[in-house]
């Protein structure tokens, strides 16, 4: 997050690579589903009998993520952001082409969307989401919902020039503190009225990752909110001049989100 104003215009709009849907694997679903319900005021519906434990995540009647179960060996509990596309195999391709790699080929989600998973060259996971009968998260950027992405990369630079190739974003350079931190924007659009992510250098000792953001009323509230329902406090409440408050959590599984309780 920046220093100075911004806000979020990360939306519904179906957009060549806007953060279109966002899940979580978890080990336990009902474990996850409660604890995010405890934290967010969330329900949770099942997809279906044929979507095994796969459902969406509702705050007030519309998605505003999912849920499902692990499903590679290994694989660790993540929340995982979607990258709108109109060809999933397209894109993939261009992502291995590019250095990265694809861990799903293109799959059909039933008849909801068709989907991939990959990694960028610096090492952070995705995935891409390219619209059929579903057109994505339902609300973004209002309390309880989708409000920012955040990658995490060791090389912001070539990270957006990755991305770029993929989908047209833009950059815009700024400031946290002393801290590079670069606005992402989709190639559509006023620049300065769809940003819906950034990009920052990685901690030393974190591996390249995406980080949901989701907008809240009070990131204090969250704070107690998490811890009385098992999860761990990784960065506690701060003000960030401009933006707002902000707070970065591990569920009880150790999939890292923050919030953000806009200024």
């Amino acid at each position: 997050m920046t220093e100075g104003r911004h806000v979020s215009m990360l939306t519904t709009d179906s957009i060549l690579g806007s953060a279109t849907w966002v899940d979580i694997a978890a080990k336990d679903t009902v474990a996850a589903a409660g604890f995010y319900g405890a934290v967010f005021d969330w329900t949770f519906h099942p997809a279906g009998p044929d979507a095994g434990s796969y459902g969406t995540l509702q705050k007030d009647g519309k998605i505003v993520a999912a849920l499902g179960p692990l499903v590679d060996e290994g694989a660790t509990p993540a929340w995982t952001v979607y990258f709108e596309t109109p060809d999933v195999e397209a894109t993939a391709k261009a992502v291995a082409q590019a250095g990265g790699a694809v861990r799903a080929e293109p799959f059909d989600a039933r008849d909801a969307a068709r989907m991939a998973a990959v990694t960028d060259p610096g090492g952070a996971e995705f995935a891409l989401f390219q619209p059929k009968a579903l057109k994505g998260l339902e609300t973004t950027s209002v309390y309880g919902s989708l409000g920012w992405v955040e990658l995490q990369t060791a090389d912001p630079a070539a990270a957006l020039e990755f991305y770029r190739g993929l989908f047209g974003w833009r950059g815009a350079d700024t400031q946290v503190g002393d801290a590079p931190y670069t606005f992402v924007s989709t190639s559509e659009g006023d620049q300065g009225n769809t940003a819906f992510g950034g990009i920052t250098a990685a901690q030393e000792g974190v591996s390249p990752r995406w980080v949901p953001y989701f907008d809240v009323a009070d990131a204090d509230d969250i704070v107690t909110r998490v811890q009385g329902a098992g999860g761990t406090v990784l960065v506690p409440t701060v003000d960030v001049p401009g933006i707002g408050r902000i707070a970065w959590f591990a569920d009880p599984s150790g999939a890292t989100f923050a919030v953000l309780q806009p200024a």
